[in-house]
């Protein structure tokens, strides 16, 4: 079955970085755009990032652009979101999914289980 399970999440503060990794199983990996979503408690879901397969190419929010980048290892069935000056707003649980937007925003049966991002002084 599909598996996504999402790792490295935690307490940083203001202007630091975090490296978020996502282990992908059951499902061929290389063929399929894969995105980070995520969601701060209290509001809905938040697009972050895509990977396009096809393309090689990669998209951001606009609240995130410039700051985090979005990579993935097909060998090892990986993805990988780099966070780079982070904002207290960007505290939220970060999940992995498989697709790209629209739908991916919209549709928690893509997602891992997530990973915890808080960002306090």
């Amino acid at each position: 079955q599909v598996q996504l399970v999402e790792s490295g999440g935690g307490m940083v503060q203001p202007g630091r970085s975090l490296r978020l990794s996502c282990a992908a199983s059951g499902f061929s990996f290389s063929i399929y755009d894969m995105s980070w979503v995520r969601q701060a408690l209290g509001k809905g879901p938040e697009w972050v990032s895509t990977f396009k397969t096809g393309s090689n190419s990669t998209d951001y929010a606009d609240s995130v652009k410039g700051r985090f980048t979005i990579s993935r290892d097909n060998a090892k069935n990986m993805l990988y979101l780099q966070m780079t000056s982070l904002k207290h707003e960007d505290t939220a649980l970060y999940y992995c999914a498989r697709g790209g937007p629209p739908l991916v925003a919209v549709t928690p049966a893509l997602w891992g289980q997530g990973t915890q991002v808080t960002v306090s002084s």
